[in-house]
């Protein structure tokens, strides 16, 4: 029984250990990253050093404009070490970049928020086709997903774009946003006086 024994402890310690946890998916803005919440809590559960993920992190997101959120896959090992997977920003925050939005329609089916040309929607799949998720999507399909997300943000896509015309739609939405606003705080203060 002893040999047996012996035998089985030399081949625990041959065998790697497994990692059960989990990855952190966690979208951190480019060049921010501090070791104060939420981010600090998150990398303090799973036994991460935060001062050196956070600087890392950042040292790697230096080519980027400082606050465009960058999704990221972080994957813990046994011995408390990480590896930093970070991807290109996601594809709404590129869509309304491209139509000069800040946000997308409340009703998308009904209005629109905002229009890109095609080139525009070409190469933003191109930026996203080479995220590891979407590695094996085709252009066409990385396109037709993209179309999709446009719809629901309220994105129109068009063949060309007049600069003039373009600034005076932005305009009138505008005011269709304020108005929005108003009324959505109109909401909240009945909510809040029903409440009480």
């Amino acid at each position: 029984m002893s040999k047996a024994a012996g035998r089985l402890k030399m081949l625990k310690k041959s065998v790697d250990k497994i990692n059960h946890s989990s990855k952190l998916r966690t979208n951190i803005p480019a060049g921010m990253a501090v070791t104060g919440p939420p981010l600090g809590p998150m990398l303090g559960q799973r036994g991460i050093n935060i001062a050196t993920f956070c600087k890392d992190f950042n040292e790697r997101t230096k080519e980027y404009k400082e606050g465009i959120p960058l999704p990221c896959r972080v994957a813990v090992t046994s011995d408390r070490s990480y590896e930093l997977t970070i991807h290109a920003p996601p594809a709404t925050f590129l869509l309304k970049q491209a139509a000069g939005i800040q946000r997308g329609a409340m009703n998308p089916g009904s209005e629109v928020a905002g229009k890109i040309t095609r080139k525009h929607l070409y190469e933003i799949a191109q930026i996203k086709s080479n995220d590891p998720p979407n590695a094996l999507l085709s252009l066409e399909n990385m396109c037709k997903m993209l179309v999709g997300v446009a719809r629901s943000c309220g994105i129109e896509i068009v063949n060309e774009l007049d600069p003039v015309e373009y600034q005076q739609f932005l305009e009138e939405r505008m005011q269709v946003v304020e108005a929005q606003r108003k009324e959505l705080q109109e909401k909240r203060e009945a909510r809040m006086l029903r409440m009480a």
